[in-house]
């Protein structure tokens, strides 16, 4: 206690008022203006949502919560000094009072809690997805796409996450597959609107053939046309503006679900494969499968002969798990695995992160790399499907494709009988766009059915899942 110059201690000094110095004066000052300003940015927090009060200081979090839980009951603000009142009062009184406040360490503090709720709010979120999903294609695709930002394999568009990935040798993987029989025979090749095969796209168009590719997630229509050097496309204008989504749009002929013509093969996307039973992985959205049931139902595409090709980069193949990002897959499996003996209910094992396909899933026949070509052996080449598999299709995806709405209608016409609808579904989350920076995401996955030629009309069964492209 401080006393009044001049005076004597006669009586005890608790029955003198106690003076402050200018230093005393100051420093309460400035506790008051920190108080204020966390007092923002707890009513800051608090208007975002209640989840993020853990971020903040232990003695804070009690506080924000009387807050939330008082602001409908009274209109009352409560004050900086009510908003630091803790339970043992006295002590954090008697603290404030002999230091001041550090500004600094509590921002700091509060940086570093945030942080960790958001990500705790991430890992939550991806379990919950999860469950929607075969978890199988998720924990491939998110250490696939993880893999090629973490060694800066991929190219623009990047982050790559929910993309299929435009990765560093994409041109070489084309001009190697360019040197296939396969594709040298063909008249007619439909090649995915995806960055990646661009150049693929362009060696069509080069070669003389027919290019068939869709609208990107057949938003604006079907199908369009493209053939270098004809009426249509004069031999004058660059095929470099013809590749692109735009250029196709722009340039090609667009047709209906009812024309006739035949596609002689097959070009995809995918964000792995597996070189032994030619299970692919897509992004997640499906269209690829879709585009391949719409096709062979209409008869442009025999299921049972055409041929599907992928390019890819070598780290996308899978190598059994000897390399990243396999090594990790297959260690994160043995981690989150179901069984003792190994096998798993999602068809996955100690010896494959590739579990059972959905039955509209497309399995691939030829994959691609910047440095070789690997022919999936027939012994162990998963079969096609054929016709698009109405009890798979859910109601939000119908909804997002003009052409489907159409050929469902049809082809209830032509049956005279209402015609199967798929689960109801969370449609999986797009990339982002027009960006170029790195970046981390998240998957979904899908599973097998059984043998699938000769649905006709989509009228199959077979469990719920999504696809790939």
């Amino acid at each position: 206690k401080i006393l009044p110059r001049n005076t004597a201690p006669t009586t005890p000094p608790q029955q003198h008022r106690p003076t402050m110095t200018r230093s005393k004066e100051a420093l309460c000052r400035s506790q008051s203006m920190a108080r204020n300003r966390v007092l923002v940015l707890a009513c800051i927090a608090i208007s975002r949502q209640h989840s993020l009060a853990s971020a903040f200081s232990p003695q804070l979090k009690p506080c924000l919560d009387n807050s939330i839980m008082s602001s409908n009951s009274s209109p009352r603000s409560r004050l900086p000094t009510e908003l630091f009142t803790s339970a043992d009062e006295s002590s954090s009184s008697a603290s404030s009072s002999t230091q001041p406040f550090d500004e600094k360490a509590f921002e700091t503090d509060r940086l570093t809690k945030d942080a960790a709720a958001m990500n705790e709010m991430k890992e939550v979120a991806t379990k919950e997805f999860s469950k929607l999903r075969t978890p199988w294609k998720w924990r491939i695709r998110k250490a696939v796409w993880d893999y090629l930002e973490e060694k800066d394999l991929a190219q623009f568009p990047r982050p790559v996450h929910h993309r299929i990935p435009n990765f560093v040798g994409a041109d070489e993987a084309a001009e190697r597959m360019s040197t296939l029989p396969e594709f040298q025979a063909a008249s007619m090749v439909k090649v995915n609107p995806d960055t990646p095969q661009r150049r693929v796209r362009h060696l069509v168009l080069e070669s003389g053939k027919t290019l068939l590719t869709p609208q990107p997630r057949l938003r604006t229509g079907f199908f369009s046309t493209l053939k270098h050097g004809t009426d249509a496309i004069p031999s004058d204008v660059r095929i470099e503006t013809l590749t692109s989504s735009k250029g196709a749009a722009k340039n090609g002929t667009p047709i209906t679900l009812y024309e006739k013509y035949t596609v002689d093969l097959v070009v995809v996307g995918s964000t792995a494969v597996c070189p032994t039973t030619g299970a692919r992985v897509g992004k997640g959205e499906g269209f690829a499968e879709l585009e391949w049931g719409i096709l062979s139902q209409q008869g442009n595409l025999d299921a049972s002969k055409v041929l599907v090709v992928t390019t890819v980069h070598d780290c996308q193949v899978f190598d059994g798990g000897v390399e990243e990002p396999w090594k990790s897959v297959m260690a994160q499996q043995e981690q989150d695995s179901d069984s003792e003996d190994g096998m798993n209910e999602d068809g996955t094992n100690s010896q494959t992160p590739f579990g059972a396909l959905v039955t509209h899933d497309v399995p691939v026949d030829i994959i691609v790399t910047p440095t070789r070509i690997i022919h999936v052996p027939n012994d162990s080449k998963l079969p096609k499907p054929s016709g698009v598999y109405w009890d798979l299709l859910s109601p939000q995806k119908l909804a997002q494709i003009r052409v489907l709405q159409e050929l469902k209608k049809r082809t209830e016409e032509e049956l005279g009988e209402a015609l199967p609808s798929g689960p109801e579904e969370v449609l999986p989350p797009t990339a982002s766009r027009n960006r170029r920076g790195g970046g981390r995401g998240g998957g979904r996955g899908g599973g097998r059915g059984r043998g699938r030629e000769g649905r006709g009309r989509g009228r199959g069964r077979g469990r719920g899942g999504e696809g790939g492209r």
